[in-house]
């Protein structure tokens, strides 16, 4: 046995306790950080090979491991762009160079420009879905990904393109003659639809009963009939017992008019309309929108942000992307609590929220740190004894070794 080996031993167990001691700081310090993981300092023995009667001693190796997997607790929030991942996978954010990692620390808020961005100012990275389109997931990548900006919801005008409606017409008015019109109807409502450029646009349904089960539907934008395109306006309804009152099957369900000021045509979906024991009811959905500027976001547990306009418009516009690899343990983590993916950790799999075993995100919430205080200063206590013992032991070689040194006076 080597006295030079019993100190560099010694020195070997104190630089591992300094080192268990390091992520016990760190974990301490971030114990309010929202989504921060805990690092652990793990050891395992270096052991060196002896000969008979002899016992070289060996060291201690150290490794550091992060309990990425394992989700905080959570707490509510009053602002619907705090969010947190409730289950499997992360957020995908991107730096301002352009470089996307992943993060489970939700807490969002529009940038001057209206990027939600992170309090290391990360931007969130989703799909856009304005005007109905569908996202256009890279299922092994982050493409197609955008920056989710809130201000571009703003003064954007949707033209009416469909409207889908349920009503009901009474059987028991009186039949008058076709074609039905301001001056010649049994029924009449309207809707407000919208053209190219957000200009509000008043369609006067009017319907006439003009036979048993027969009715005819006109529309107009004021005075002025609208030009039908398809299907006859001429309506019948199957009263047997098989029809129940609904339309019959050689009838047509929709009207297609073109809305003054409008380039697509406009759909009216009538499969629902009954014709039933019961007075004039006329419900009709109808989509786009004037300009208005944003007064709230809602984001929901798909993840999609949904600008609410001051006008009262609601505009589906992104849809938050979740990420996962295979080992989350295993991530690089990197400055302002994000994490990037590496050999170990795996490819990255990018989807949507409630999806392919990704979690779903909750609104007004965040994630806190998994760092247990109580267990941190007990792994404190643990090193610092430890540390004390190492130095012990590093003492007393180079005692013995200074008896070696002063045996010839």
């Amino acid at each position: 046995m080597s006295l030079y080996g019993v100190m560099r031993t010694g020195v070997s167990g104190m630089n591992a306790q300094s080192n268990k001691l390091s992520t016990v700081s760190d974990n301490i310090a971030n114990v309010n950080t929202t989504g921060y993981k805990r690092a652990s300092t793990e050891f395992s023995s270096l052991i060196l090979k002896s000969g008979s009667g002899n016992y070289d001693s060996g060291a201690v190796e150290t490794s550091v491991r992060y309990a990425i997997s394992d989700a905080g607790n959570y707490h509510f929030t009053t602002s619907t762009t705090d969010l947190a991942v409730q289950g499997n996978g992360f957020f995908v954010v991107q730096d301002a160079n352009g470089n996307n990692f992943l993060t489970r620390a939700g807490a969002f808020v529009p940038d001057n420009t209206g990027n939600l961005v992170d309090t290391a100012g990360f931007q969130l990275m989703g799909y856009n879905i304005a005007n109905g389109a569908v996202p256009n997931v890279a299922a092994n990548g982050f493409g197609g990904l955008q920056v989710i900006n809130v201000n571009q919801m703003a003064l954007q005008a949707a033209p009416s393109t469909k409207a889908t409606v349920a009503a009901n017409l009474d059987p028991s008015a009186t039949a008058i003659a076709a074609p039905a019109g301001p001056a010649n109807y049994t029924s009449k409502t309207s809707m407000v639809t919208y053209d190219n450029i957000g200009n509000a646009v008043t369609l006067d349904v009017y319907a006439a009963k003009t036979g048993a089960n027969t009715w005819d539907i006109q529309v107009y934008n004021g005075a002025t009939a609208l030009t039908t395109a398809g299907p006859a306006t001429t309506f019948t309804f199957d009263v047997t017992a098989t029809g129940k009152g609904k339309l019959a099957a050689a009838s047509p369900t929709a009207l297609s008019v073109a809305i003054p000021g409008g380039s697509a045509a406009f759909n009216i979906d009538l499969s629902a309309m009954t014709q039933v024991a019961a007075a004039f009811d006329f419900k009709a959905t109808v989509d786009g929108n004037a300009p208005s500027s944003v007064e709230k976001v809602n984001i929901d547990d798909k993840g999609i942000v949904t600008a609410v306009l001051k006008n009262g418009t609601t505009l589906p516009s992104f849809q938050i992307a979740l990420a996962t690899v295979p080992s989350p343990d295993h991530l690089t983590p990197e400055v302002g609590n994000v994490y990037s993916p590496n050999l170990e950790s795996g490819n990255v799999q990018v989807g949507l929220a409630g999806q392919g075993g990704l979690g779903t995100v909750k609104s007004g919430a965040l994630e806190d740190s998994n760092v247990d205080l109580a267990d941190e200063l007990t792994s404190m206590i643990e090193a610092q004894r430890g540390f004390t013992a190492n130095s012990k032991s590093f003492q007393t070689g180079a005692d013995l070794l200074d008896v070696v040194v002063n045996l010839k006076r």
